[in-house]
């Protein structure tokens, strides 16, 4: 699963690949209320291959709202994210019953690009850019602006968006822009990394790429595994 400007960014200036109630028993005693909701339905059929690590799907009803603060912790430092659940309630959702079932604890970002587009990619497990979850689900795109003449809308250094392979293919991988960057409005926008974190980020990107996938486009040649994910619910 891949972010793929080339293939949607043609003609912009991009080197890259062909780039998820209680019931009364007549006593009185008060039952403890439900945990809240956003009440938002969300749909995640299977899909997108196997699961690259053994996860349940999130649950159907979104489970988050307003911001959900989140950490990466990462051997590059630890990565402090702000979730937008109203924004992206499904999103939102599934990156929450990732982090909570340890999916994206002991892998690696996979992916750095450093010419064109400016944006560190993680979430596979298998390391290849072509694991997920084992479901899917579709883009929340409501709150991006719309697109310029060329197609394209600036997606700010600190954004934390969605990788996908096509409309309705989000899985697990996300990525972090560490500077601004240009892409087509395809990338469900679904939160934000603080100041400190791009930082640390643009540190990484320094260093550069192996260019596995070509010209600045590869495996970070400083190593970002994640060690874990938590949510601050």
């Amino acid at each position: 699963m891949l972010i793929r400007p080339a293939a949607a960014l043609a003609g912009l200036a991009v080197a890259a690949l062909a780039l998820a109630g209680c019931s009364s028993d007549g006593s009185s005693d008060t039952a403890a209320d439900p945990a809240p909701t956003s009440g938002v339905s969300c749909d995640y059929p299977a899909g997108g291959g196997d699961a690259a690590k053994d996860v349940d799907p999130p649950p159907a009803t979104a489970t988050q709202t307003g911001t959900v603060a989140a950490t990466i912790a990462t051997s590059a430092g630890d990565l402090h994210a702000d979730l937008d659940a109203d924004a992206t309630p499904c999103t939102v959702n599934s990156f929450v019953s990732l982090a909570e079932q340890g999916y994206f604890d002991g892998t690696s970002c996979h992916r750095l690009t450093t010419g064109g587009i400016f944006v560190l990619q993680c979430g596979d497990p298998t390391g290849t850019g072509s694991g997920g979850p084992g479901y899917s689900f579709d883009d929340e795109l409501d709150s991006l602006p719309k697109p310029d003449a060329d197609g394209s809308i600036a997606y700010p250094a600190g954004t934390l968006a969605m990788a996908n392979a096509g409309p309705g293919t989000n899985g697990s991988q996300f990525f972090v822009v560490y500077d601004d960057t240009r892409l087509p409005p395809a990338y469900t926008v679904f939160g934000t990394i603080d100041d400190a974190s791009v930082a640390i980020v643009q540190k990484v990107a320094k260093a550069g790429t192996d260019d596995a996938n070509g010209p600045g486009d590869g495996h970070p040649n400083t190593p970002v595994d994640i060690s874990k994910v938590t949510v601050d619910n």
